[in-house]
């Protein structure tokens, strides 16, 4: 593979940031989820786990996978051939990285009856309510752009594979988010798997970002010193 232009170990952690990333998020929200009084992973949205007394948890957690993106977005970016267009795959996952960040600073509002005693939808959002959907939604945009912006790079190289896959995931993931934003305006039919849809979902996006981190990875673990071959 022909991406590799610069190869250091500050490349290298840059790009481990992105693999690691997905799976600790994953983790701290299915512990949290399991763990959290009153709250029904299956029914409620990962956001919701930023409300009540341990609602940090999921703050910090929004956060530091949005600095591991931004780190990632980063190690991209000096990884990539540098003319024009090969690039804009990091800026859209930077651009994911900025919603991760923003989705930790602006806490979601209640919804589907979490926390207890709060309405299954608010009639009246709140402005930081409103700020989280809205930045978490142009996360999701970026994300989903960004897989077929490296879909397009991979087929440019004859990578059939993640091609398909590139592609699968930026068509899955904005259904899966569309689902899940259904479910949780109190869809009848969908409300009750919301939480479960948008699980699935993000676990996918998070899924591919991991892979592809490992895809980049990969070159610089055979050939540490950067050497040509």
């Amino acid at each position: 593979m022909q991406f590799m232009t610069k190869q250091s170990d500050v490349v290298r952690a840059l790009l481990t940031c992105g693999a690691i990333a997905g799976p600790l998020f994953v983790v701290v929200f299915l512990v949290e989820g399991a763990s959290r009084a009153s709250y029904n992973p299956l029914r409620h949205p990962v956001s919701s786990l930023a409300l009540g007394p341990f609602g940090w948890m999921q703050t910090a957690n929004f956060i530091v996978a949005g600095l591991l993106m931004g780190a990632f977005a980063l190690g991209l970016w000096l990884t990539l051939p540098s003319h024009k267009g090969s690039r804009a795959g990091s800026w859209l996952i930077a651009a994911w990285g900025i919603g991760l960040l923003a989705a930790g600073a602006f806490v979601t509002d209640p919804v589907s009856g979490y926390p207890p005693g709060t309405p299954d939808l608010l009639l009246n959002p709140t402005l930081h309510g409103n700020l989280h959907d809205w930045f978490s939604l142009a996360g999701f945009l970026a994300l989903t752009a960004s897989c077929f912006v490296f879909s397009s790079q991979f087929a440019l190289r004859g990578e059939r594979g993640w091609t398909i896959y590139s592609i699968l995931t930026g068509i899955f993931f904005p259904i899966g988010i569309a689902l899940a934003s259904i479910a949780f305006s109190q869809n009848a039919s969908l409300v009750a798997v919301g939480g479960l849809i948008q699980r699935i979902t993000v676990t996918s996006g998070w899924a591919w970002l991991s892979l592809l981190a490992m895809h980049f990875l990969k070159p610089l673990q055979e050939n540490p010193k950067g050497n040509n071959k």
